[in-house]
């Protein structure tokens, strides 16, 4: 009963969020996902691990899985584990809980599954939140950790790409809405200090990240597709002889 009110509570916290966002008058951007492209899923692998990892988990994850992208063991020894020393362990944060939790209010979830569970309907995939999330930082001095997010006002999340991307301010502007009320409105971003990127290194870069992030939601996605097309070919190919030899059995039958 405790783990059902325990979902319960977590599902309209997810809720509670997807509302925020719609009524912020924020549109999530689609996000480029393809998670047949390897160079892509290699990269947001190598961004999760030096960006994310720190602070969140992907406890259901295992390191050596990333052979599935097209990574050696001796490449994820090399590069990718900075958490533990072993290929077959999980993608666990090294941030202490109690310090995470003293820092940001809340222990910071885990992202195994995240591309799969922030979805809200007529907002767009989970992939599109997170997409548009990791691209909507602005500094704001009144947050505690400096920054704010137009996808998920008053969070309480730094803006861990913010070198990469570098600060810059939405442009808000007075739109009239109905009865004669005024409102602000998003209309585009000045930029305060270059990152490290360009502005579309970086969208390409948050792409490939959150591509990881579908990938690692369902790592067996395709190859359940490529089991399924030839499923499908051999039902086809099966009902086809099926046919022909009923034909055949039943042609000198009156």
């Amino acid at each position: 009963m405790k783990k059902i009110l325990i979902a319960l509570i977590a599902a309209l916290g997810f809720t509670s969020a997807a509302q925020a966002s719609s009524e912020g008058a924020i549109v999530w951007d689609k996000a480029p996902i393809n998670t047949s492209d390897m160079a892509s899923l290699q990269n947001g692998a190598k961004l999760f691990v030096n960006y994310c990892l720190s602070c969140h988990s992907a406890a259901y994850m295992r390191y050596n899985r990333l052979q599935d992208i097209g990574f050696t063991n001796e490449q994820i020894k090399d590069n990718l584990l900075f958490a533990t020393d072993k290929v077959g362990d999980t993608m666990k944060s090294a941030i202490d809980p109690k310090q995470a939790k003293l820092w940001f209010g809340a222990n910071p979830p885990d992202l195994t599954v995240i591309a799969r569970s922030r979805a809200a309907p007529g907002q767009g995939s989970g992939a599109d939140y997170l997409y548009t999330f990791l691209r909507t930082f602005y500094p704001d001095a009144t947050k505690a950790t400096g920054w704010n997010n137009l996808a998920f006002p008053s969070v309480g999340m730094p803006h861990a790409l913010w070198e990469l991307q570098g600060k810059r301010q939405p442009i808000m502007k007075t739109v009239a809405g109905a009865h004669g009320h005024e409102s602000l409105a998003f209309s585009g971003w000045e930029q305060l200090t270059p990152g490290t990127m360009s502005p579309l290194q970086y969208d390409q870069a948050v792409g490939d990240l959150v591509n990881y992030l579908q990938w690692m939601g369902e790592p067996a996605q395709n190859t359940r597709v490529r089991v399924g097309v030839w499923v499908l070919i051999f039902l086809l190919m099966f009902s086809f002889f099926a046919w022909r030899l009923n034909a055949a059995y039943w042609k000198d039958v009156k």
